[in-house]
C-alpha cells in the first residue's frame, strides 16, 4: 500500500495543473455475474460544483448566468452488500443513498478545504460512514427480516491535488501511475488481519478460507472506517472495484488492462469481461477514472 501523503510532502512535491472537467473520463459498470441470481453491488460517480440558479431578474437571457462552475471535487464509490437475498442489495443501496445525502448537505466542507488543514473534510468522511452504518442498522432492525445485512464501502473524494479514500470492508481502490499498479486500500478481512499480526503470509492469505470474511462492514457488528490521503498527479488512473473482480482477475492482469486502456469505458468493460471468462462467481463492479488530454 502506498504511504499516505503528509503536509510536508505537499509543500515539496510539484503540483500539476488541475484537470478541467472536460478532461475527466469516468465510467462505472456492474454485473450480477454468472452464479448469483441478483446483484447486491451498487456504485456512484459524481462531481460537485458551485452553481448559481436565477430565480428572478430583469435581465434578458438569464440562462446565460447559470453556467455551471468548474468542479470543486469529484467522488466515486462502490458498495458490495452482504446478508443474502434482498438484504445485501438494500444495505449497499442504503449506503450509497446515505453518502449522497450527507455529501449534498455538508458541501461547505468541500468549498472550504485547505490542503494544509483538511481536518473538517476528513471528519466529514468519517461522519458519512457513521450515518451510513446507522441507516443500515436502523433498516435491518425495522424490517425484522434482514438481520445481518451489511455492506462494504470504498469511496474516493478528489479535491485537486488531494485524494481522500474512505474504506470499510474489502472492496478496493487502486492507483495506476508510471506503469505501476498500487493498491491504496487495505482489505478489512480476517485473513488480512492475520497477515498484519504476523500469523499468516500474504500468499497463504490469498488461499485462506478467511480471505473474503469481512472483519469490518457498514451495518455489521464490527466496523472501522479508515480515511487515507494521497497526492494526485496528472496522468493518474483510479480503479474502484468490488471483490467480484479481484477474486478472479489477478493484479498483473488488471495492471496490463489499465496500461493499454483506450478509455475508462473500454477498461471497465474489459475487466468485467475477464471476470466473466473466469467464472464470475460473485457480483462484480468496476469504476474507472482517468484524465485525458483533449485537443482544443
Amino acid at each position: 500500500m502506498l504511504p499516505s501523503s503528509s503536509h510536508t510532502e505537499l509543500d515539496t512535491v510539484p503540483i500539476s495543473p488541475k484537470p478541467r472537467d472536460e478532461d475527466l473520463d469516468f465510467f462505472g459498470l456492474t454485473h450480477q455475474g454468472l452464479v448469483r441470481k441478483d446483484n447486491q453491488d451498487h456504485f456512484l460517480v459524481t462531481t460537485l460544483h458551485k452553481t448559481m440558479r436565477v430565480i428572478s431578474t430583469s435581465l434578458a437571457n438569464p440562462e446565460l448566468l447559470e453556467i455551471p462552475s468548474q468542479r470543486i471535487a469529484s467522488m466515486g464509490l462502490v458498495c458490495d452488500g452482504v446478508g443474502g437475498h434482498s438484504a445485501g442489495e438494500e444495505a449497499s443501496r442504503s449506503a450509497v443513498e446515505a453518502i449522497a445525502d450527507y455529501v449534498t448537505n455538508t458541501m461547505q466542507c468541500f468549498f472550504a478545504t485547505d490542503t494544509h488543514d483538511d481536518t473538517a473534510l476528513v471528519e466529514s468522511l468519517r461522519e458519512a460512514a457513521t450515518k451510513s452504518h446507522e441507516l443500515i442498522a436502523d433498516r435491518a432492525r425495522d424490517s425484522g427480516e434482514r438481520k445481518g445485512m451489511a455492506t462494504t464501502l470504498t469511496m474516493y473524494v478528489a479535491v485537486w491535488p488531494m485524494l481522500y479514500i474512505l474504506q470499510v470492508g474489502d472492496s478496493r481502490c487502486y492507483l495506476f501511475r508510471d506503469g505501476k499498479l498500487e493498491q491504496l486500500t487495505r482489505d478489512q478481512t480476517m485473513a488480512q488481519d492475520l497477515v498484519d499480526s504476523g500469523v499468516m503470509q500474504p500468499e497463504q492469505a490469498k488461499r485462506s478460507p478467511y480471505a473474503h470474511v469481512l472483519s469490518s462492514s457498514l451495518g455489521g457488528s464490527t466496523w472501522s472506517p479508515e480515511v487515507s490521503r494521497f497526492i494526485l498527479q496528472q496522468g493518474d488512473k483510479l480503479l474502484l472495484c468490488t471483490d467480484g473482480l479481484t477474486k478472479h482477475v489477478p493484479d498483473e492482469r488488471i495492471g496490463d488492462t489499465i496500461a493499454n486502456m483506450t478509455s475508462s469505458e473500454q477498461a471497465a468493460r474489459s475487466l468485467v469481461d475477464d471476470t466473466l471468462k473466469a467464472g464470475a462467481t460473485d457480483n462484480v463492479t468496476v469504476l474507472m477514472l482517468q484524465t485525458v488530454s483533449r485537443k482544443t
